[in-house]
């Protein structure tokens, strides 16, 4: 999955050393653009962390995986980061719909018959 957020907060960097060796794991806060924009925590680990774009107010494009998992009967998602770049183009959002005013979405002229039966979004 893909996401272009604007970094609102850096946490700070957690290490540590395991039966493989050190680690590193930086979590960002970002939030998306758009008429309802929502915050992620998203997780980097190891080489993946790139302090150079980790600035706040940055805009970032990264690919992640959502990850969840079960302990003591209890479920915890995890979204791990395995790519971020700085966003080209000024940050656009993931989702198609947020580009478009809310407006335009419920005042589509519809061409045919066929048309009329499928939803605008």
């Amino acid at each position: 999955m893909q996401l272009t957020a604007k970094l609102i907060q850096l946490l700070p960097l957690q290490t540590g050393a395991g039966k493989n060796g050190q680690w590193r794991k930086q979590d960002i806060i970002v939030e998306t653009e758009g008429q309802y924009p929502k915050k992620v925590c998203i997780s980097i680990w190891g080489d993946k962390i790139n302090e150079a774009i980790l600035k706040p107010g940055n805009q970032l494009t990264i690919d992640f995986d959502v990850e969840s998992r079960e302990y003591n009967g209890r479920w915890y998602t995890d979204v791990k980061a395995w790519r971020v770049d700085a966003a080209s183009g000024g940050g656009n959002n993931a989702a198609p719909v947020d580009k478009m005013p809310a407006d335009d979405v419920y005042n589509q002229t519809f061409t045919s018959d066929d048309d009329k039966e499928d939803l605008p979004f």
